[in-house]
């Protein structure tokens, strides 16, 4: 659920309204960065709604955030206790009586009437029970300003290699970073479509690449003319998550940190953050394979760091997501080189992914800069333009000859977990056959591989949407044993979970319909379009289907010609063009550089987030001090 101006206005909660439905983290963690000003002040704005509906809309909203269709909601998980809570009502007045009020200092003041009870951020921010106050003081570090912000510190590091050996250049100014960045194919599909003209993702790939690290992008302005050495696809990273999480899937291991069946997809972090916060015992059920974006943050902060012999907090990481639940997921404390490179237990490590921006975000960076996105050129930037990765087995693998395409439009547009791994599992079982079933809506989907005598090999489903989710976890939620001697536990689910694996992804359609893409009611969009009037439900449908077309698009020029021939980037041998050996070679490869276990590189884990309402709070100047706890350290 992703919360806009459509969702927020400054009328007050009254308190003989139902209670406040929980927001997810999207919701209001996205709502909360796009009202704190840069440096962190907050702006004090209510929310007002009623159970399960969103009421009025205010215009004056950050343009960030877009009036999307509210109707997946969250059900109340945390009791929402500030409505409910209101003075008695004052006596009614007494002509005969006499009253007489003293007013030591101030001016004089009336009784106060049995005003509505109003809710502001941060009452709603107490409970935890949607964000935390430090995850909303995180969230509010990652901005398009932000990104502008560390640019213009200092001079950036300058990586070069001389007589075969890598130098880096500036390292005695201590606030100069190595800048580099990683962009999802949802975002450049998103582009692409705001775009026009026809372009596929690769195409607005080359323009977000010219933009970081181009001639004529960010390095024309700021004060010190600094870009992105990096650009690369999380696509590569992609590739690795799938493998793994099919090797995971297919794995009859369970226990000592393990995943236990069925086994729940975990990339996607607003689901994450809901079972965390609201159904934890889902949580031994989450893949322990890492996002794409987690996995690309750990393999490029931790070779760059080995290879170049410089500390991590000297290299900066941002990523360009179609999510607003990225910015929690990158403030996560699992992802810290603290875990992957220490102990394993989480702590003031440095942070594998410093700032997430959206795709609308990418908009605002380029007008904060005066800079048409749109005029940028769309030619990619050649190996000539680029410094070399200091690895040559991984700059392959980060940037190959020809550009890694999505998979076919039956896997979805959510990077395609379910889809791989049942063709996996199909690869392994010659003959055999992918059954599908229609569940009560669109983003149910059952599935079935069959083997060549009729026998069921392996069940999986998708779960897309809260409503969808919710029904998922009820029917994982264990029996509690009876308190009567003899009797039968009490609740659980009725049905047997017969699945191996299920796609869970909190936005219906999926990752290209995020919070953080551009909406087709967004001013640049209409004003490209020539759209008059607010667009109804048919044009925001023809609108998602232009962004998906752009993220299956596969245009390869006939001009592209594939570099070194003469080197396979991978064996022939491979699922939906993607190798199993190439990906674990490259992995054991990773860890000889870092001298980590490849697991505890890819790997992560979850933890259970306790809601503080009605307990024992602590202080401010505690919770302030654990705040700033969080901040130091690399974060």
């Amino acid at each position: 659920m992703h919360a806009s101006p459509s969702s927020i206005s400054h009328e007050p909660i009254t308190a003989n309204r139902r209670p406040l439905p929980v927001w997810t983290e999207s919701g209001l963690a996205s709502w909360f960065a796009s009202t704190t000003v840069h440096g962190g002040s907050k702006q004090p704005y209510s929310v007002s709604c009623s159970y399960g509906r969103v009421l009025d809309s205010t215009p004056t909203m950050s343009a960030i955030l877009s009036a999307d269709d509210l109707n997946d909601f969250i059900s109340p998980g945390v009791a929402c206790i500030k409505p409910v809570e209101t003075l008695p009502a004052p006596p009614p007045p007494n002509d005969d009586a006499v009253e007489y009020e003293v007013v030591l200092d101030g001016p004089l003041t009336s009784i106060a009437t049995n005003e509505p009870a109003q809710i502001s951020l941060t009452d709603c921010l107490a409970c935890s029970g949607c964000v935390t106050s430090a995850e909303a003081v995180l969230v509010s570090l990652q901005s398009h300003s932000e990104v502008l912000s560390v640019l213009d510190q200092a001079p950036g590091l300058r990586p070069r290699q001389e007589h075969g050996r890598w130098q880096v250049d500036g390292l005695e100014d201590s606030e100069a970073k190595l800048f580099i960045a990683s962009v999802s194919p949802q975002t450049r599909a998103s582009l692409a479509a705001a775009t026009g003209g026809r372009i596929g993702e690769k195409v607005a790939g080359n323009m977000i690449a010219q933009l970081l690290a181009g001639e004529s992008g960010l390095k024309t302005g700021g004060k010190h003319n600094n870009a992105f050495t990096w650009v690369v696809d999380t696509n590569t990273a992609r590739e690795a998550c799938l493998v793994l999480g099919a090797e995971e899937a297919l794995s009859g291991i369970e226990g000592s940190g393990r995943a236990t069946k069925p086994i729940l997809s975990a990339s996607c972090p607003g689901w994450v953050c809901y079972a965390e916060k609201t159904h934890p015992h889902v949580l031994p059920h989450l893949s322990r394979v890492k996002s794409p974006q987690a996995l690309m943050g750990t393999l490029l902060k931790t070779t760059l760091s080995r290879t170049l012999g410089i500390s991590p907090d000297r290299i900066w990481h941002l990523a360009v997501m179609p999510c607003f639940d990225k910015k929690l997921e990158a403030s996560r404390e699992e992802l810290t080189d603290s875990v992957w490179g220490g102990d394993g237990e989480s702590g003031r490590g440095v942070r594998d992914v410093d700032c997430v921006i959206t795709s609308k975000e990418v908009l605002m960076l380029t007008e904060s800069r005066a800079i048409d996105f749109f005029n940028l050129s769309q030619a990619p930037i050649t190996p000539s333009q680029r410094a070399l990765f200091p690895d040559p087995k991984l700059d392959r693998f980060l940037f190959p000859p020809r550009a890694r395409k999505q998979l076919e439009p039956a896997a979805g547009t959510s990077g395609g977990n379910l889809y791989y791994t049942l063709q996996y599992v199909s690869s392994q079982h010659p003959g055999s056959r992918i059954e599908s079933v229609k569940g009560r809506n669109v983003d149910v989907v059952e599935f079935n591989v069959v083997a060549v005598d009729g026998k069921s090999l392996f069940k999986a489903a998708r779960y897309y949407g809260f409503r969808n989710i919710q029904n998922l976890v009820r029917r994982l939620k264990p029996a509690r044993p009876s308190r009567l001697s003899g009797g039968r536990p009490v609740g659980g689910t009725r049905k047997q979970m017969e699945y191996a694996y299920v796609e869970v992804m909190a936005c219906p359609g999926g990752c290209t319909n995020g919070g953080g893409q551009i909406k087709i009611e967004d001013p640049i969009v209409t004003e490209r379009k020539g759209l008059t009037g607010k667009p109804g439900p048919l044009e925001q449908k023809e609108w998602l289907a232009q962004v998906d077309e752009a993220y299956f698009s596969a245009e390869e020029p006939e001009s592209e010609v594939e570099a070194d021939a003469g080197e396979s980037r991978a064996p022939t041998a491979s699922v939906g063009g993607i190798s199993h050996s190439y990906i674990r070679d490259t992995l054991t490869h990773w860890s000889s550089i870092t001298g980590v276990d490849a697991e505890r590189l890819a790997m992560t884990t979850y933890r259970e987030v306790i809601s503080d309402v009605g307990k024992n709070k602590p202080s401010e100047t505690e919770r302030i001090a654990r705040i700033a706890g969080k901040i130091g350290g690399g974060w």
